[in-house]
Formats: structure tokens, sequence, C-alpha cells
């Protein structure tokens, strides 16, 4: 190949990459803000799902304690598990209706799971919500059906665990058929939430 002919093939190489590079920075500026504006508005749907009784929510500055929860939390046998943040909800008079904590576990089958888990101002859990479910369809995404979710609902526990025997007391959770994993994940995630509220945001 003549020199002449290679350095037109690389500087053709060289234009295409840069247009392409170009291309896809103004799609990803486009397109930033409306998947930042879905996730917010997909989280505040998540808030009022779990904590119906707050007419609004809080959010403080928690990454002091988030750092030493987190840090506390990984002891503890939850899993590969974080709290992301948590919420204050009010209600409408301005007085407490409890939290809302956001946890991830990455100890799905599939990836991390991300749930929202609202508890009342006594500690008793009000309902959870997924920001991030990927388990297999027909098993593990079976997590988001209110028939399995809502075992956690209007208990008040310091944790759960998770049974293939059938659950016999407030703290037993029910496994998937066929996703333990997901089962585990998920039970982690909120065990993450009750510790933080009961041992740190409600000091």
């Amino acid at each position: 190949m003549k020199k002449g002919g290679f350095m037109r093939d690389a500087l053709i190489l060289f234009v295409i990459t840069l247009v392409a590079g170009a291309c896809l920075g103004g799609v990803y500026e486009m397109t930033k803000e409306p998947i930042a504006s879905a996730r917010l508005a997909a989280k505040g749907t998540a808030y009022r799902t779990v904590l119906p009784a707050a007419a609004d929510f809080e959010g403080d500055d928690l990454t002091g304690i988030l750092a030493q929860a987190n840090t506390d939390i990984a002891g503890m046998g939850f899993g590969k598990v974080t709290v992301d943040e948590c919420v204050t909800g009010v209600d409408a008079g301005g007085g407490l209706a409890g939290y809302v904590v956001t946890a991830t576990s990455k100890d799905g089958y599939s990836g991390d799971i991300t749930v929202s888990i609202g508890m009342d101002s006594d500690g008793a859990i009000t309902g959870i919500a997924f920001l991030t479910l990927t388990e297999t369809a027909g098993l593990g995404m079976n997590a988001q059906e209110p028939e399995w979710s809502n075992q956690y609902v209007g208990k008040n526990v310091d944790a759960f665990t998770v049974t293939k025997s059938g659950a016999a007391a407030d703290q037993e959770i029910n496994a998937i058929s066929g996703a333990t994993i997901t089962s585990n994940a998920v039970t982690g995630a909120v065990n993450a939430a009750v510790y933080f509220v009961k041992n740190c945001q409600a000091q």
C-alpha cells in the first residue's frame, strides 16, 4: 500500500471517529436531562406509594450518617447492601409521617436491586417499591408482585429472614418459588433500611 493511501485512510477513519463521537456527545446531552427527570419522577412516585400518609418529603444531608451506617451494615449479615438515601415524610399538618429509605443490594441474581422502603414513625413498614429490578421473568421478577412484597407491610421487627418452609412469625418472609437469591437480596435491602431508621436516622 502506498504511503499516501495509508494516510488518506487514516484521516478518513479519524474524521469518522470524530463525527461519531460528536454525535454521541450530542445525543447524551439531549437525553441526560429527560432521563434524570424521569428517574426523579419515578422516585417521587415510589415515595408516595410506600408512605401514603406523607403529604410531602424532606431530604437532609446525611452523607456522614450514611457512611457510618453502611460501615455498620456491612458487618450485619444482610449481604452486599447499602443505604443510598433517606427522606423524611411529613403529613399535611407538618408532623412526622415516617421515613422512606432507598437501599441497594448487589446480591440479585441478574444485577443490583434497588428498593424504596416506607416506615411509619413507630417503625412499622408501610410499603416497598422497586426502583431497579432486572431478575428472571416469572421467577425473581415476581418480587414486585404485591402478593409477595406485601409480606413486609405492617410489620415492626428488627430484621427479617427468608424461609422456604412457610412463614410462621412476623420476621419470616416466604421465599419466592425458584428465586431464593432474589428473595434474600430484597430482604437484605429491607433489613438495611430498618436498621438505618431504627439505629441512625431516628436518633
